[in-house]
């Protein structure tokens, strides 16, 4: 399964953060299209909402429904603050307190500090200070550089980081790609890392830092993590699994986005950040499990599914779920009531390794009798 580490910079005066460098890495896929699912206008405002929204479908004109009491707050957030002041100890002694804290919601005050802790980058910011700083001074490649400038207009557009070209967000968006491909230059630059940036870019202040090492660069990470997705969902949802076999939908045609922008363009503001507090703590299994809970309540009643005749009916579902099942109390409900086990996660994966590695080993065998056979001496294009 992926893993996820953080570096860093000192802190700056600005006012935006440069932040998510790989997670980035994952995205290396140049056909993806991510102009944001904010540049849609549902609505537009002339003062923005709780999460500084102007318009857009992440735009809530409804106060979110606090179930807690004030006193409840203020206990949780004294909570938080008792364990990012002693981090390293929970880490090592009581990782499980932290898990069932991250599940239960971070503190919207504590949430910055939780997720740079929870990704590691105090400790490499300690080991690489000035890492990011250096970066950003490469002169980086220019037609990559030229890609993210046609790009970083998309990212939220209705967000008020990012509503103006000269407000400062676009400016740190457009640093932490430049600096990613300047640091990765064999993946450079594609269009799902942004939407990713952006996110990222709202929770942290400015150059305090970014992600690196988010998944393996290329498709086959996806390819594989697609087959995984399948089998899981065989054992979690077999009306739905059985539905979308029966109509010959691969995984790739609804999963590629979820996955590839880390759920950025797929779920409401609240739930994604819980979600996200989530998959900080404990890894990739999360989009697994949130993209498992929408195929099955997406597809999981029979009535749906006979309106569902073929591959087009089944995709226009699964790419616009109901609106209800991407709620937070609803995702987060259940997610973690699935029927499978850190034990399913590690088996399925441990299968599309092996049959990741069977397949490559029949190409390469492939390819050398054809050019043995006098066959073109490229050989077959090598699928990616």
């Amino acid at each position: 399964m992926a893993t996820i580490t953080m570096a860093a910079s000192p802190t700056s005066n600005s006012s935006a953060s440069t932040t998510s460098m790989s997670l980035l890495q994952r995205q290396s896929s140049k056909n993806a299209d991510t102009v944001s699912v904010c540049s849609t206008t549902s609505a537009f405002s002339t003062c923005p909402d709780r999460h500084g929204f102007y318009g857009g479908i992440q735009f809530s004109e409804k106060p979110k429904k606090e179930t807690l009491t004030r006193e409840q707050i203020i206990a949780r957030e004294k909570k938080w603050i008792h364990m990012t002041s002693h981090w390293a100890e929970y880490m090592n002694t009581n990782y499980k307190k932290v898990r069932e804290r991250c599940r239960k919601g971070i503190p919207d005050a504590l949430r910055q500090k939780a997720w740079f802790l929870l990704t590691g980058a105090n400790h490499l910011m300690a080991q690489f200070p000035d890492w990011y700083q250096h970066l950003l001074e490469a002169p980086g490649n220019p037609q990559i550089i030229d890609e993210i400038r046609k790009d970083q207009h998309r990212q939220f557009p209705h967000h008020e980081m990012f509503i103006d070209d000269d407000k400062p967000g676009q400016k740190e968006l457009f640093n932490v790609l430049k600096a990613y491909s300047v640091y990765n230059p064999t993946v450079g630059y594609c269009q799902a890392q942004a939407p990713i940036a952006a996110f990222l870019l709202m929770q942290l202040p400015a150059e305090q830092a970014y992600l690196e090492n988010y998944f393996t660069p290329g498709l086959e990470m996806l390819q594989r993590d697609a087959g995984m997705l399948n089998r899981l969902l065989k054992k979690t949802s077999p009306a739905a699994y059985r539905h979308l076999q029966k109509h010959n939908v691969d995984p790739l045609l609804y999963m590629t986005d979820w996955f590839l922008c880390a759920m950025t363009r797929t779920l409401p503001w609240d739930t994604l950040l819980r979600v996200w507090d989530c998959f900080l703590c404990e890894g990739v299994r999360i989009f697994f499990k949130v993209a498992l809970v929408i195929i099955g309540a997406s597809l999981g009643p029979q009535k749906v599914r006979a309106q569902c005749n073929g591959l087009c009916e089944t995709l226009a579902v699964l790419r616009s779920p109901p609106k209800k099942f991407l709620e937070e109390d609803f995702i987060m409900h259940h997610i973690f009531r699935l029927n499978i086990t850190i034990e399913d996660f590690h088996r399925e994966h441990k299968k599309q390794e092996m049959l990741h590695r069977k397949a490559k080993l029949e190409q390469q065998k492939a390819s050398q009798q054809q050019n043995g056979g006098g066959g073109s001496s490229n050989g077959p294009g090598r699928s990616t």
